[in-house]
């Protein structure tokens, strides 16, 4: 089975029809489309949910979202597709911490935890050198200017900084829109997420994924220590750099298909 159901202005993608159901969130600069291969693998065994994140369509208004809007929307979301049944969730990028938000908040309607390449926060912000700090400030302050710039000189800002990360999504799908969490998490005021990001502990099994191949992690080494003292939980690393489900899709697959399984 697959449909397109427009939920809230946003076109919600339903494939397979397997007991269980994955939710896939996606990040920057990203789309719905970003989870073409692991949907190909997974589809048979469970239902797939995808939908390109609100705010995120350049054909669609602009309009910067909310913590609380985001993870309100993946609730309705898992309200209306996995009724009285608990969703794994499968993120990526800034899909991990607002999927690792809705989590700590939700967590009853939570199964399980795939998270790609990013870990929790808070940990990360504490653990971070000066020099990694000052870099992640730098790209992210850089994406916040191209969100205020908009138009042309803010998607030019976007696209460039999208080529320096090496992101495998094709440009025509970037825009400046996509850069409203960041401009969030920085000038948002009250409403910037870092004044409303709890601690991420997952109460339920997780598998964390990540790719070495950066010029630093986005995850802190304490954080993984934490996950490994339970059993249930598993850390792989891959050969890779952030976008690990791109860059070696078949082997991806394979661990989560193996994690899922047990």
């Amino acid at each position: 089975m697959s449909e397109v159901v427009s939920v809230e202005g946003v076109d919600v993608h339903l494939e397979g029809e397997g007991a269980e159901t994955i939710l896939m969130v996606h990040g920057w600069p990203d789309t719905y489309r970003l989870w073409d291969a692991q949907v190909a693998a997974l589809k048979g065994r469970y239902r797939c949910v995808r939908f390109t994140l609100p705010g995120f369509d350049a054909a669609k208004a602009r309009k910067a979202y909310t913590l609380d809007q985001l993870v309100g929307f993946l609730e309705r979301l898992i309200e209306r597709f996995c009724p009285e049944r608990k969703v794994i969730l499968l993120l990526h990028d800034w899909g991990c911490v607002f999927g690792y938000e809705f989590a700590m908040r939700k967590p009853q309607l939570v199964a399980k935890i795939i998270g790609v390449d990013i870990g929790d926060p808070k940990s990360l912000r504490r653990s971070m050198m000066p020099k990694e700090a000052a870099a992640v400030f730098a790209y992210q302050f850089w994406l916040a200017l191209a969100w205020m710039a908009g138009g042309r000189i803010g998607d030019w800002m976007t696209r460039a900084m999208a080529r320096w990360a090496r992101c495998p999504s094709d440009s025509a799908w970037i825009s400046s829109c996509m850069d409203y969490p960041y401009f969030l998490m920085w000038f948002g005021g009250r409403r910037s997420y870092r004044h409303q990001l709890q601690r991420f502990t997952p109460a339920c099994p997780m598998l964390f994924i990540y790719g070495k191949r950066k010029p630093f992690m986005f995850h802190a080494k304490a954080w993984i220590d934490e996950l490994l003292a339970r059993k249930a939980n598993q850390v792989v690393k891959f050969d890779t750099g952030h976008w690990v489900m791109s860059a070696q899709p078949g082997q991806f697959n394979r661990v989560v298909v193996s994690w899922l399984s047990n």
